[in-house]
């Protein structure tokens, strides 16, 4: 039988997200906390008004924990380090099914799926969307819109610029702006995936995107970073390779990063 919490904290009321590593969860006096195992020092979280915990690499929780956070319907969200990579959730969207009955509804009707996909368009470009366009038609329209904003960033930060090619299967194919474009947006995917499972939602059912278990991450990320991360891509390898990979210490391989020894 699911648990099912009682009236939970809205998500509209909760802070968004607390980052754990490196500690052990637990539940003391009914408190939920994270301990340190070296000093033995405790942190409370009040994990009710929270709306999700995202557990780094090196972080134990207890069962008390678990159950505790299940109560306060806060979502528990496995993730690689600084957020990069989900790699799994307990209790996706605190229990609830009408966010993601109105996600299926929007995504399965024809029509509904098309103003979702052209309110996307608005919010990425700023503009309206080109009238009686298909979806197919706007996703068209949007990639070229991304190959020319591009060819525009190159330019003001005088970037080289061959285009987007890369080979998942074969990083060091791709030159240095292919890599920090490849990174970011793995970094960026990892962290709209945990927020959309914090508001309730599901990273397969996508509007602009179908067919993939990310389709909505693909939607949301792309939709919301074209002014900052598409800024940073070009920027990073301006500032010089051995500053971006080596200076920092970040290994990257295939499409993560990862920031330590």
């Amino acid at each position: 039988m699911a648990f099912i919490p009682l009236k939970p904290i809205p998500i509209k009321d909760r802070n968004s997200m607390i980052f754990v590593g490196m500690g052990r969860i637990d539940v003391r006096d009914g408190a939920f906390v994270v301990i340190d195992d070296v000093n033995g020092e405790r942190m409370h979280i009040p994990v009710g008004s929270i709306a999700c915990l995202l557990l780094d690499p090196g972080t134990r929780i207890s069962h008390a924990a678990i159950k505790l956070a299940a109560t306060t319907g806060t979502l528990l969200i496995w993730v690689g380090e600084a957020g990069v990579r989900v790699y799994s959730v307990g209790q996706p969207g605190g229990a609830r099914s009408d966010k993601l009955l109105y996600q299926a509804k929007l995504a399965l009707d024809p029509d509904l799926r098309l103003k979702v996909v052209r309110k996307m368009f608005e919010l990425r470009f700023g503009d309206v969307a080109p009238a009686r366009r298909s979806v197919d038609q706007l996703r068209g329209i949007e990639g070229a819109r991304v190959r020319k904003t591009y060819q525009k960033l190159a330019l003001k930060y005088d970037v080289k610029w061959k285009g987007r090619r890369y080979d998942p299967k074969d990083w060091e194919k791709g030159d240095v702006i292919n890599q920090c474009i490849s990174a970011a947006t793995a970094c960026l995917y990892g962290v709209t995936e945990a927020a959309i499972l914090a508001a309730g939602y599901a990273p397969a059912i996508g509007f602009l995107h179908t067919g993939k278990p990310l389709s909505f991450v693909y939607d949301m990320q792309t939709s919301s970073n074209l002014k900052l991360s598409y800024q940073l891509h070009l920027k990073l390898p301006h500032i010089g390779h051995y500053l971006l990979i080596d200076k920092l210490d970040w290994r990257v391989e295939k499409n993560s990063v990862n920031t330590r020894r």
